[in-house]
């Protein structure tokens, strides 16, 4: 798909990346967080939520405050990259405009421990009142998403706190039921974070987090749409049975991908195997999916979906 078909659409936005061409969120330097968006520019992405690990609390609020340094240079309209940090390009563009850092994505500390993946299970805490005021005292104004499995002790009041608040609570890596997913929902959350992986699978007596995610028709999902976390009959299950206004494309993208070390073949993947994150900026993932699924309905996955999500 050529990129210049991107730009007859509303601003193509990423809700969930970590990073992306060897740098990452866990930063104390902001020109880190500015080159991830000069990266994702160059594929045509004009807007990104950079989304956080989950980590100690203190080294969490750390890489949230980051963020918001990042977006407050930005915003200033007065900063160049340093040489070091612009040299390589990636995407189709040859002069990219970065990508605009809307502010972050908070996945964790309040995940299931049994449905961690590849991140960290050793810093994950239950969702208490006290642990996500210490997580988030200050930084509202930053947060836009956070991540919770709400089948966890504690979860549905810090959901609500969430978005009383005004962030928007996703649901994942989670165990969740059928009916604990529909308690988060009903505590505020209003998405879920990458369909699918990380969380209970479906299955025919107890269709869980993910069957709620296809049926219900108010909650938007995440999908990570590179060639390796779902099938491609996965896909044509979820757009038939989803409707198509809740569906979010996420690249989920981090520090490897993009780099020549990443085995394209197998995702990028830890020793154990375990798929860490995604392969390809939402762009090209949309491109390599528009020869089997409508263009247009791809689009609106990148554009008009995502930011309806964050205006609610």
């Amino acid at each position: 798909m050529p990129l210049l078909c991107y730009h007859n659409f509303m601003a193509i936005t990423d809700v969930h990346t970590h990073g992306i061409g060897g740098y990452d969120t866990r930063t104390s330097d902001a020109e880190h967080l500015l080159r991830i968006a000069e990266i994702h520019g160059s594929f045509g992405v004009d807007q990104i939520i950079l989304t956080v690990y989950p980590a100690g609390i203190k080294v969490m609020r750390e890489n949230i405050a980051m963020i918001g340094e990042a977006v407050r240079i930005q915003q200033s309209g007065d900063f160049s990259l340093r040489p070091e940090f612009a040299s390589a390009r990636y995407g189709p563009s040859e002069n990219p405009k970065p990508a605009r850092i809307m502010g972050a994505h908070v996945e964790g500390p309040f995940l299931n421990p049994s449905k961690c993946g590849s991140l960290n299970a050793m810093v994950l805490l239950d969702p208490s009142d006290y642990n996500f005021e210490q997580l988030t005292d200050g930084l509202e104004e930053i947060i836009r998403i956070i991540t919770i499995a709400p089948e966890l002790p504690g979860a549905a009041g810090v959901i609500k706190k969430a978005a009383d608040m005004g962030m928007a609570a996703s649901m994942g890596h989670s165990e969740a039921t059928w009916s604990e997913a529909e308690t988060g929902h009903k505590a505020g959350a209003r998405g879920i974070t990458h369909l699918f992986n990380a969380m209970r699978p479906y299955h025919h007596r107890e269709p869980g987090i993910a069957g709620y995610g296809l049926l219900n028709p108010d909650i938007y999902i995440e999908l990570i749409a590179d060639p390796f976390h779902l099938h491609t009959a996965t896909l044509e299950l979820i757009f038939r049975t989803k409707n198509r206004d809740r569906i979010i494309i996420v690249s989920d993208s981090i520090r490897e991908t993009l780099l020549p070390a990443a085995t394209a073949g197998a995702g990028l993947t830890d020793s154990h195997g375990r798929l860490m994150g995604g392969a390809m900026p939402i762009t090209e993932a949309v491109a390599g999916l528009s020869a089997s699924f409508d263009e247009t309905m791809l689009m609106d996955c990148i554009s008009e979906n995502p930011q309806r999500y964050l205006s609610k």
